[in-house]
């Protein structure tokens, strides 16, 4: 199986009352991550078999988006393994419980969500990986251990695309 691993976009301030947090929506700049962070899964070619979201508004509402933009039409399952509160061992029973699909896209919280993927390529004593808002990391299951295939976040997807529409090629005088 193939998984990717997404921190939710940008939701904005954090709020110091739990309850008003957990409702906490995306803002337009999370929007827009979604929306280009779809474009780059898109241009890999990714078709998902499940997509699965914590069940926080702002990674509920992720998932949706990127989930859409790639053409997936089946529910968003929800997942209390990928709550900031989750522990790794909820995390293995919820990929578990889709083993035999073979993509898969996951979206939670940090710092959960990067410890989850710094234990599956590391083992037990994990790997530091930091990921922003809007990151997305592919990890190829089919290995032992689990490798990781790449990791984008939304600077570097900027990056590609400002630099793909200036033009490769020196302007030249036409005279």
């Amino acid at each position: 199986m193939i998984v990717y691993l997404m921190r939710h976009a940008d939701a904005g301030k954090m709020r110091g009352n739990p309850a008003l947090d957990s409702k906490r929506a995306l803002v337009a700049e999370g929007k827009d991550q979604c929306m280009l962070m779809a474009r780059a899964l898109n241009a890999l070619k990714v078709q998902l078999d499940v997509v699965v979201s914590s069940p926080l508004k702002r990674a509920l509402q992720t998932a949706q988006f990127v989930g859409t933009e790639l053409g997936y039409e089946a529910k968003v399952e929800v997942s209390q393994a990928l709550a900031p509160a989750a522990s790794y061992i909820e995390f293995q029973a919820m990929l578990a419980a889709h083993t035999g699909r073979e993509t898969m896209l996951i979206v939670g919280h940090n710092p959960n969500i990067f410890r989850f993927l710094g234990n599956l390529i590391a083992g037990p004593t994990g790997a530091a990986i930091r990921m922003r808002k809007g990151s997305i990391a592919c990890v190829d299951m089919r290995h032992h251990p689990p490798r990781l295939q790449w990791l984008l976040d939304v600077r570097t997807v900027r990056g590609f695309y400002s630099s793909v529409q200036k033009s490769s090629r020196a302007k030249t005088s036409r005279k």
